[in-house]
């Protein structure tokens, strides 16, 4: 798939609010703070602030919409699981994201994880609460540039006594060096194909 264009189009909270649906799948990308979706979704895009990236960690509050190729939509959810907020605005933004996940919307999830990190218990939590909704969802393991394969083969043995996974059923990125990013833009495109969406073709 080539990501000729990629604009930020609007930020929700409540359904009413969402931009009009488009005839494609959307693509979801929801995760801890810090997990690095921000500059995931930049260097997918290629695009170095499309997303903005927080220096305080829980602040994304809202769903950000971008329009791509003005074809799809990629959709950004509130970071969760930062200890430091009020549990009264980590409820609301558990409300945001339910909202959206249980929408009609057609859509699919990706799930980021900190390849460094064992999955915390509000992160198993989303891998079930998308599960409970019959919701298809992928997992993206990031930073893996912060990490040696040796590393890479340990942690991966740790994870997955709390996730059963095949490699080729996960995708590996690294918004740093940008690997990993064929994989998903080929993924999205024959997703965009199966649900009967017009595709600009490549590799960008």
């Amino acid at each position: 798939m080539r990501i000729k264009r990629a604009d930020y189009l609007k930020s929700a909270v409540y359904e009413k609010d969402y931009p009009e649906r488009l005839n494609s799948v959307e693509f979801a990308f929801v995760g801890r703070s810090n997990v690095g979706k921000s500059s995931l979704i930049n260097s997918l895009t290629s695009r170095t602030k499309l997303a903005r990236t927080s220096k305080t960690p829980g602040r994304t509050q809202l769903i950000n919409f971008f329009i791509i190729n003005q074809e799809f939509y990629i959709v950004d959810l509130p970071g969760y699981g930062f200890a430091k907020v009020p549990k009264a605005m980590k409820k609301e933004w558990g409300s945001t994201i339910e909202r959206y996940i249980i929408s009609a919307r057609t859509k699919l999830v990706f799930v980021l994880l900190d390849i460094r990190r064992i999955p915390s218990e509000e992160d198993m939590e989303m891998l079930r609460w998308l599960d409970f909704h019959n919701l298809p969802f992928k997992i993206i393991f990031t930073k893996t540039d912060k990490i040696s394969n040796n590393e890479k083969f340990r942690l991966l043995k740790e994870i997955r006594k709390k996730i059963e996974f095949h490699n080729e059923d996960v995708f590996f990125y690294s918004s740093l060096s940008h690997k990993g990013r064929e994989e998903v833009l080929q993924f999205m495109e024959d997703t965009l194909k199966e649900a009967g969406g017009n595709v600009d073709e490549g590799i960008e």
